[in-house]
């Protein structure tokens, strides 16, 4: 029988998460964009008010729901609400924002108990135009936090860095599960 996964992209406005979404979803994705009236933020047009969602089945018939959260800080409750019972969160960082690193806090510390269970990647975009911070500074930045989570240079409008993405965060959930299943085994034979 077919199980339902939930999957959350999450990051600031602009970062990408709609166009991650559609990127790989089999269905036209679902999108509540609004008018930005926060032009001083991001000069973008519209931004996702409550939600972004789209859908992907698994190899196996699973189905991934994969649901993308507003990027403006007003509607962080959301961020709780869509989290709440997620297999794990893709965080997509804009590197060409005033202060990318700061970003990456921000949403590492909101997400930070799927972060230390190994079930969350980050995606950095705009790197091509805007090279600084580098890979290294992020990954400082995270290790001065206490978290590990692996970390991409990518572009979201290609299917193939989106994927990629989902491919490492599958492997890490996997690797979560087999070291839990190994503490239940230990556990029983205790």
């Amino acid at each position: 029988m077919a199980v339902e996964h939930k999957l959350i992209f999450a990051g600031t406005m602009g970062a990408g998460k709609t166009t991650a979404i559609a990127a790989i979803s089999e269905i036209a994705p679902v999108s509540t964009e609004v008018q930005n009236t926060d032009t001083q933020t991001h000069a973008k047009a519209t931004t996702t008010a409550a939600l972004d969602y789209g859908e992907v089945t698994l190899a196996n018939g699973d189905k991934l729901r994969l649901y993308g959260t507003p990027g403006q800080e007003r509607f962080d409750f959301m961020w709780k609400i869509l989290g709440a019972g997620a297999l794990g969160v893709v965080i997509l960082i804009d590197n060409s924002r005033t202060d990318p690193l700061d970003d990456l806090r921000r949403y590492l510390a909101s997400f930070a108990d799927v972060v230390r269970g190994y079930r969350a990647v980050v995606g950095i975009g705009h790197t091509e135009t805007h090279p600084q911070p580098d890979l290294n500074q992020f990954h400082l930045l995270a290790d001065s936090m206490n978290l590990q989570v692996p970390m991409f240079s990518v572009d979201v409008r290609r299917r193939d860095d989106v994927l990629l993405l989902l491919d490492v965060l599958f492997h890490q959930i996997e690797q979560d599960v087999q070291m839990a299943d190994r503490a239940n085994d230990l556990e029983t034979a205790q």
